[in-house]
């Protein structure tokens, strides 16, 4: 009798102990299919096989053989090569979402990320050392509290030039409850993004966001200016608490996702073939609808904590516009952005003389005169001198990339035959 290896695994090792305690009596059936977790029979089964055919008998019959489980040949081929035309750049779990939704492919984004790691088209990422932050619990109901951000990114790829999405979500839920593409982040943005928020759910007891000077007054020791932006102006205005965050990770949850958001959002724009703003901001509420039945969660409350009250529409408007104030001179002028604005009287009003009212920008640029809470008429002049235009710190990059664009950061190029050209730069 010639003696043969045997290769068993760690399992069928501790069947053969068992079993082997079963033959002897050491052990009876019931207390063994406890041990193995199986039933009597099943205990039974492996002893007739171990009497039969020894050690070998407990081995899988399975082993070496492919996987009745396995993927069909042809299936897989069609899924890497969609994978490959259509979705190259997506995650595992994008791509599986779109493999049913537009080509009727119901596959585990598992099998998917293994098909695209097998075709080169996804590498797995290594896990980062992670830096633990306290952990702070969501609000208990919808609308006590919302998180806001801007996030600029090229959304249209190279189709488009690269703008900012500015985004309102909740915090208790991690619902979107606002969306808005703008070309650089600003206030008027946050402004029209708010009144399309306000007017869908109602005010939020409190709003949550960085410290950009969008938000409040970074500045130590301001000289001019009353210490509030016109953000902080408006949200008290509205009764609408305004928190600053001392951290990025304090404000995670809008960060995530703003991360998600560059991956998902930017990969539907590619799909719907949208490349510009207009079309992307009537593209946003149904992207959110579908956004949120995925991600949004149940709050521990029900109540919603919207304050549905609002004012009408021209005190909306007025509220959520940047306002300025302007001492109105004995002419009954006041200056604003190289422009007088003529106030239009029939009486001599002698108290509004060096008085102050109030300008206020609305996000149509619309400007109105406020004195005392009420609207004055008037007529505009253009001034002769112009100035150069002001602008915030997040527009500057944009302004001169786009003087580098059009040539005229290059200067003025003399003619050949110029004048200048004429002298001759050699030595006698």
């Amino acid at each position: 009798m010639t003696n043969r290896m045997i290769t068993m695994s760690q399992k069928e090792i501790t069947y053969f102990e068992i079993i082997q305690k079963v033959v002897s009596k050491q052990l009876t059936q019931v207390a063994a299919a406890e041990q193995l977790n199986l039933t009597t029979r099943q205990v039974r089964n492996l002893k007739g096989r171990y009497l039969t055919h020894g050690a070998e008998g407990l081995i899988s019959k399975r082993r070496g053989k492919p996987s009745n489980n396995r993927l069909d040949a042809e299936l897989t081929s069609r899924v890497i090569e969609l994978v490959k035309i259509h979705y190259s750049d997506f995650g595992p779990t994008l791509a599986c979402e779109k493999l049913l939704e537009r080509h009727d492919i119901n596959l585990s984004k598992e099998s998917i990320r293994q098909l695209m790691i097998q075709a080169s088209l996804w590498k797995g990422k290594k896990r980062k050392r992670v830096k633990t932050h306290q952990q702070r619990e969501r609000r208990g109901a919808l609308g006590e509290l919302v998180q806001m951000d801007g996030s600029p990114h090229a959304w249209f790829e190279e189709r488009g030039e690269s703008c900012c999405l500015l985004v309102i979500i909740d915090d208790a839920t991690g619902k979107l409850l606002g969306l808005r593409f703008e070309p650089v982040e600003t206030t008027q943005g946050y402004f029209r993004l708010l009144k399309t928020y306000l007017k869908t759910y109602g005010r939020p007891l409190a709003c949550y966001h960085d410290k950009h000077g969008i938000f409040q007054v970074n500045a130590k020791e301001s000289i001019s200016g009353n210490g509030t932006t016109q953000f902080e102006r408006a949200m008290k205005e509205l009764g609408v608490t305004s928190i600053s965050a001392n951290t990025p990770q304090a404000k995670g949850r809008v960060e995530r996702v703003n991360q998600t958001l560059q991956d998902r959002l930017v990969k539907e724009l590619r799909l719907q073939g949208i490349s510009d703003i207009d079309s992307a901001n009537a593209f946003l509420p149904q992207f959110m609808k579908e956004f949120n039945q995925k991600f949004a969660l149940v709050p521990r409350s029900d109540v919603d904590a919207h304050r549905a009250t609002l004012p009408d529409e021209g005190t909306l408007d007025l509220i959520l516009s940047e306002q300025h104030s302007r001492k109105i001179t004995k002419n009954l002028e006041v200056s604003f952005q190289n422009k007088i604005y003529q106030i239009k009287t029939e009486t001599r009003s002698y108290t509004m003389r060096g008085g102050r009212l109030t300008v206020c920008v609305d996000m149509n640029d619309h400007i109105t005169l406020l004195y005392k809470g009420k609207t004055l008429p008037y007529t505009v002049y253009e001034k002769l001198k112009k100035v150069s235009k002001v602008v915030t710190g997040k527009e500057i990059n944009r302004l001169v990339d786009l003087l580098k664009t059009d040539g005229r950061a290059r200067g003025h190029k003399p003619s050949a035959n110029h004048p200048w050209r004429q002298y001759s730069t050699s030595t006698s």
